[in-house]
């Protein structure tokens, strides 16, 4: 691999005008490439650290010119000249020179944006796509991700209106991308229409693009998910079915679930999380409990497991650490796999890699804050992802990454995953 000859940064915007870590990495060859990395607004306490300056004058203090000038300052002096035979060794390095468990030195988003523009420049040198680097990395077979497709949104991405994060869709009766991303539109226009017609709201959309109106209950929700579904002419558990991201981490305070009009138990909440796989069809269930109340998680993968996906967002963080504890307690069977929660693309691909030994099901995830950079998409295809969540068919920075998979389905032939039911417990 030919040596790194320049880094540098940038601070720019994502998608909610927040800052984030733009990072270009040329090789000596003359390779270059350019990378933007995401932010959340949903984190969990377990995810590496985003540096941000601090500057309450500035962006209200969420600047990222240190993260950013260190990717031109002390990441360039270190890595300029040097050359690697692995993007892992590349990867190591980062890490070492950050010094600190989480990253908080030189910053998870300075971190992963060199990690990753040193490996689109990599791409590039070979002449061969990105998702084609990005499986060596893990040993997969390239293949195109199912996506699960944000429909209405709430909590931290959409004011509150309603305690949990996200219902979500998810087509099973398409074989092509182009068909997949064909049917949730249709889903989407006919939520907005009818959104409009009981709510009186014109298309708003959250941060994730998912539709947010002024839903009185979370009944009322999954109740306008159903019909939608069905205004499309579509049969729910058939053609399609219905997810939910919980994000239980933002309504738990003292021991309880705060959700709607009282306070639940742990084994409470369990019970209303079952009543939706049995009532609306829920087949995959993100972060149904809180992130530390690892006492329970065992209880509901137990309870649902058989019927869904428990998947872990905010408990496992992308963290290998807390994968392996899941594992060991049988606290779930899915990741959701976010690249900027432990900071190097060679860490994240040992959290993947531990989730498949395991024989959970992997979800690659982008997050609320988002630019126009596609490399997510190539990051799901090149590992092989069950599936990918970007958000809904909405907003260029969420396009962008459904238009990558597109190019990569019509120009390269790669196939979606299997038909999922069989993926689904």
């Amino acid at each position: 691999m030919s040596a790194i000859d320049r880094l540098w940064g940038l601070e720019i915007l994502d998608s909610r005008g927040r800052p984030t870590v733009q990072a270009s990495c040329r090789l000596r060859s003359g390779a270059t490439a350019t990378v933007s990395v995401p932010s959340g607004a949903s984190k969990g306490a377990a995810e590496a650290v985003e540096l941000r300056d601090g500057e309450a004058q500035r962006y209200r203090g969420r600047g990222t010119r240190r993260a950013a000038g260190h990717v031109s300052g002390a990441l360039n002096d270190a890595l300029a000249g040097r050359s690697f035979d692995t993007q892992a060794e590349l990867d190591q390095v980062l890490i070492a020179l950050d010094g600190t468990p989480n990253k908080s030195r030189l910053g998870a988003n300075a971190l992963l944006a060199v990690s990753l523009a040193y490996a689109r420049a990599q791409a590039r040198e070979r002449r061969v796509p990105l998702y084609a680097y990005l499986a060596e990395l893990t040993g997969a077979t390239p293949a195109l991700p199912r996506p699960t497709i944000n429909l209405f949104s709430g909590g931290e991405h959409a004011g509150g209106q309603v305690a949990i994060q996200d219902v979500l869709m998810v087509p099973l009766a398409t074989t092509t991308m182009a068909d997949t991303l064909a049917m949730a539109v249709e889903v989407f226009q006919c939520a907005a229409e009818l959104m409009h017609a009981r709510y009186g709201m014109r298309l708003l959309t959250a941060d994730e693009g998912g539709l947010a109106p002024p839903f009185e209950n979370l009944a009322a929700m999954f109740g306008l998910a159903v019909d939608a579904i069905q205004r499309a002419g579509l049969t729910l558990q058939r053609d399609i079915v219905v997810a939910v991201d919980v994000a239980a981490s933002h309504f738990y305070r003292d021991g309880r679930y705060h959700l709607e009009d009282r306070p639940l138990t742990a084994d409470e909440m369990i019970a209303v999380l079952g009543d939706w796989t049995a009532r609306y069809g829920v087949k995959s269930i993100e972060d149904g409990l809180a992130e530390d109340d690892w006492e329970h998680w065992p209880a509901l993968c137990q309870a649902l497991g058989a019927r869904a996906r428990i998947m872990g967002d905010d408990l496992l963080c992308t963290q290998p650490a807390r994968i392996r504890q899941a594992i060991e307690q049988q606290a779930a069977n899915a990741l959701l796999l976010k690249v900027n929660q432990v900071g190097t693309l060679t860490e994240a691909a040992t959290a993947h890699q531990l989730a498949r030994a395991a024989g959970w099901q992997v979800t690659v995830s982008a997050r609320s804050g988002e630019t126009e950079d596609n490399w997510l998409a190539d990051l799901a295809v090149g590992w092989a992802a069950d599936h990918i969540k970007i958000g809904s068919v909405t907003q260029s920075e969420r396009l962008a990454k459904y238009n990558r998979l597109l190019t990569i389905e019509a120009e390269d032939g790669l196939v979606m995953r299997p038909n999922p039911p069989a993926s689904f417990p």
